[in-house]
């Protein structure tokens, strides 16, 4: 029997039981409330798990322990406490007028409280960042299926093999997404949050049982942790202000990080963003939704330091256990964001494998099964229902929001195998990190508009608005280095920005 038959049936498995949800959560998809919104009848604790799902997605999964076993730190995990901050920020700020106003889209909020134009705005926005940021985050997930084939070949991956991989994982997603809504989108979260969590420490036991000497050995291969923590002032030994506040800026993770920048991103990605906010409002009501959010920000912690400390472990086993076959660069360096993916696909045993490969899908389908409903909805409420077909019944409406599912999904696919195409004809491109970071160019204009719609009764206006989100990504442009890359592909000289030295 071959040594991936457990494996492949483990994960055959959970494909069946996951389309299996979907199948029978679509029986009782009769109005958009149902399909967008479950209802408002979805307990918080299964809330709580698909706001667990929905933010963790593959490159979390692969790309948290990067971080671990570059650094062989657990500096990354400060950031979460920042995170808990927002969520209380959004839970008491942003949670009660979304049901108050009962939307379905949070742009909805929009138009209520400056006009349609500043709604069309924002769910353009929506459309088209998370298109491009998810479908880069599904090729992310073919990487390790893609690894795995390397692995079993000894051939190097081909644009095909990527197509094959990323097609599957999204079509299943989008079954069970069309089937059964939000429901089926928040239930599916719940197993694929369990098995996240649970491949992770299963992961982190299995690398302790395999590295010699199990903890002694960690310690042996970590220099006894001497780079170990977990908060960083970003200052060194610096005698004046102004070098105090440069060393701050250069360090990448620091608490000042934590407390200032990563709270705004997380108030914008949580409290303004339809892929996140949809899951919150199917909540009974707005306090168990401001539970279920704040709670998730605490999980956040734990959930962190396992997969940091997944990174840190696997640098002590590659320390103790040399590998000649590790994914390396050009110049030989260690390719981190790659080094979980050859670690479950070479070192693992078979069965405990095909778990934490599941793991990984279930990382991926979470967050995509997430976008590809909000992404449909957000259509269907922003602009199908207002500007094409106004007066339709409950039942049209559910079967375009499913229409619209598929649609996206194709979008997804083609923008996931863009990304392949350019990794493997040209990996000097910048195409994927632009993609991942695209939602950074709009948040900060968007989340100023709400933040003036939510303190403020008058102020504030559509013109208004169309001028703050062109000014935010205009500056995030030029500031990012994007508008001068862009410039030198035209052959025209650079905008001069300062840089901290």
């Amino acid at each position: 029997m071959s040594a991936l038959f457990w494996d492949v049936v483990i994960i055959v498995l959970y494909f069946v039981i996951i389309i299996g949800i979907g199948l029978y959560m679509g029986r009782r998809e009769e109005s958009m409330e149902d399909f967008a919104l479950g209802g408002r009848k979805i307990p918080w604790w299964a809330v709580l798990a698909s706001i667990i799902a929905a933010e963790t997605s593959a490159a979390t999964f692969l790309g948290v322990p990067a971080e671990g076993y570059r650094q062989q730190s657990a500096l990354y995990v400060q950031l979460m406490f920042g995170t808990i901050l927002a969520r209380i920020i959004i839970a008491y700020l942003f949670i009660k007028p979304y049901y108050h106003y009962q939307v379905y889209t949070v742009y909805e909020f929009l138009e209520k409280r400056f006009g349609a134009i500043s709604r069309v705005a924002g769910s353009v926005i929506f459309l088209v960042t998370r298109v491009l940021a998810s479908g880069v985050r599904v090729y992310i997930a073919a990487v390790v299926l893609v690894i795995a084939w390397k692995f079993l070949t000894g051939a190097s991956p081909t644009f095909e093999q990527y197509l094959v991989a990323i097609t599957i994982m999204t079509l299943i997603t989008t079954i069970y997404t069309m089937l059964g809504g939000i429901k089926a989108v928040i239930w599916t979260d719940v197993i694929q949050a369990s098995i996240m969590f649970g491949g992770a420490l299963l992961s982190l036991y299995l690398i302790v049982d395999l590295i010699p000497g199990g903890w002694e050995g960690i310690k042996a291969g970590t220099n006894n942790f001497a780079n170990f923590k977990i908060f960083d002032t970003g200052l060194r030994d610096e005698t004046t202000l102004y070098d105090a506040v440069l060393s701050i800026f250069r360090q990448e993770y620091t608490i000042w990080a934590a407390f200032t920048g990563y709270i705004f991103l997380v108030m914008a990605t949580h409290g303004t963003d339809q892929d996140m906010v949809q899951r919150m409002l199917t909540a009974t009501d707005y306090k168990r939704s401001r539970f279920s959010l704040i709670l998730s920000g605490i999980a956040d912690v734990p959930i962190a330091l396992a997969f940091v400390t997944i990174g840190i472990f696997l640098y002590a086993f590659f320390q103790i256990v040399p590998d000649p076959n590790l994914p390396r660069g050009a110049n030989g360096e260690v390719l981190t964001n790659e080094i979980f993916a050859y670690f479950i696909v070479n070192k693992m045993p078979p069965g405990l494998r095909g778990i934490i490969i599941a793991g990984v899908f279930a990382t991926a389908m979470g967050s995509l099964s997430a976008a590809l409903n909000a992404l449909a909805t957000s259509f269907v409420k922003d602009f199908y229902t207002p500007y094409f077909k106004k007066n339709a019944g409950d039942k049209h409406y559910v079967s375009a929001a499913r229409v619209f599912t598929f649609v996206f999904a194709i979008l997804m696919i083609l923008v996931a195998a863009l990304s392949a195409y350019s990794v493997l004809h040209d990996p000097s491109l910048t195409i994927i990190p632009i993609a991942l970071g695209i939602i950074g160019y709009t948040y900060g204009s968007l989340l100023g508009i709400f933040l003036i719609g939510m303190l403020t009764r008058t102020r504030g206006n559509d013109r208004g608005n169309l001028i703050a989100m062109f000014c935010g990504f205009l500056t995030v442009f030029v500031l990012s280095g994007l508008a001068n890359k862009m410039l030198g592909w035209l052959g025209i000289a650079p905008i001069p920005i300062p840089h901290l030295a």
